[in-house]
């Protein structure tokens, strides 16, 4: 098929999804009942925790090697076909200074969620490969962080003090093990999207029964035990985000329709606390605290901008939500940004997006990405790094001297580095 032709068929499916977007629109302002509405009145509740009575109960700690150890999801064939990323053209630097840049790769086989060691100086990452979870070290070597092996891990949530996680797989089932006792929690399968509390403790996530008034943000601790109920979802859990802030302010945002553009967001805390709203220019939200959780980083997509992802920031405090908002002028989504502090960003951002790729983030799937480092209090950006393969990049990681930039290719899954100086 020709490439016009193929044009065409991407700009009518366009059209047609922001029709549907329109329609879905007008009902969830004018006719669906919003978030925070009062809960149901027939829901039986439990008396300790406050939530709807469940099938199944909150977490049960097992012993790691017992019957509760989730490890039969064995992958059929564990063959990789590693594709070669194309070379970018230009004389390589060794480390970032505006142009191409010298990039190593550090993990060869295909990773899920990689994060920062407890070191602050590298990476650990669930590998694909065998099952298991590793840290590289300074010398680059593999260290596995448990014996255990978790096979076809479907998503990974690392709490921030990177000694537990939240490991998902794709039957439902869900647990959270702690890499220093090599004890494992199962929590419920009705459990979803899941965050950490500051300090580790704690998990705020939506619990989503099959009946709409058996759906709510809960909080609880991070084996599940004490869970409570605080805000009632129903048929609102596409827009509720469990998002713990750094701050302790808030454990997450839902988002409301303002008109065919704009969108509302709202700020939730532990107890019920009116917080002022955020108006953002678009649709699409997502975003990410700043360390201290008094900015939100944040991409949206709307029609004035060709339906691609724009990325912006506004300050997040409680006494000045939504103050500061500025359009930080790069295409490209939040979740391929990180903060190295609490006001220095680094962002991949593609070397072009086609027309609607906020709507089809897929469209983007062949561009590859430029490094870039923006300053949040003054709004200046600045091009560090192309590196010297086409990656399409995700998951960026700052290391703690800032000397380092770690990310992953969406295409073969692997790790590498780029040094910043």
């Amino acid at each position: 098929m020709e490439k016009g032709k193929i044009k065409k068929i991407i700009l009518v499916l366009i059209f047609l999804t922001f029709v549907v977007l329109m329609a879905i629109f007008i009902w969830n302002t004018f006719f669906k009942s919003q978030i925070i509405t009062q809960k149901p009145t027939d829901v039986v509740l439990d008396p300790v925790t406050g939530l709807p009575i469940s099938p199944e109960g909150p977490g049960q700690v097992v012993d790691p090697s017992g019957p509760g150890f989730i490890e039969d999801y064995e992958d059929e064939d564990d063959t990789q076909t590693v594709p070669i990323s194309p070379q970018i053209t230009g004389e390589v630097s060794p480390t970032a200074d505006g142009g191409v840049t010298k990039t190593t790769t550090i993990v060869q086989s295909p990773s899920l969620k990689p994060t920062l060691s407890r070191d602050g100086g590298s990476v650990q990452f669930y590998n694909q490969s065998d099952g298991k979870f590793y840290i590289v070290n300074e010398s680059g070597d593999l260290i596995a962080l448990s014996n255990k092996v978790f096979h076809n891990v479907s998503n990974v949530e690392w709490a921030p003090n990177k000694t537990k996680a939240v490991i998902e797989y794709p039957d439902g089932n869900k647990i959270v093990y702690d890499f220093t006792t090599e004890k494992q929690v199962t929590l419920p399968k009705h459990w979803e999207d899941f965050s950490f509390s500051p300090d580790s403790t704690k998990l705020v996530n939506k619990s989503l029964g099959i009946d709409p008034d058996n759906r709510w943000l809960i909080v609880s601790n991070s084996d599940g035990s004490q869970s409570r109920a605080l805000e009632f979802i129903g048929t609102n859990d596409d827009t509720v985000i469990p998002s713990w802030s750094p701050n302790n302010q808030y454990v997450g945002m839902y988002t409301k329709g303002v008109d065919f553009i704009r969108n509302e967001v709202f700020f939730i805390g532990q107890n019920k606390e009116n917080f002022k709203s955020a108006t953002v220019e678009g649709w699409g939200f997502e975003s990410k605290w700043s360390e201290s959780g008094d900015r939100l980083l944040y991409s949206v997509y709307s029609p004035n901008d060709d339906l691609k992802p724009k990325l912006w920031i506004v300050n997040s405090s409680p006494e000045s939500i939504g103050v500061n908002r500025t359009n930080l002028q790069l295409e490209t989504w939040a979740e391929k940004c990180s903060f190295a502090d609490n006001t220095t960003v680094y962002c991949a951002v593609p070397n072009e997006l086609p027309e609607g790729a906020g709507l089809y983030p897929q469209l983007a799937a062949d561009s590859y990405d430029n490094l870039y480092r923006i300053d949040t209090r003054s709004g200046q950006k600045e091009l560090i790094a192309t590196p010297d393969l086409a990656y399409n990049i995700s998951g960026i990681i700052i290391s703690q001297d800032q000397k380092t930039i770690f990310f992953t290719d969406n295409t073969t899954g692997q790790i590498h580095k780029i040094d910043l100086r």
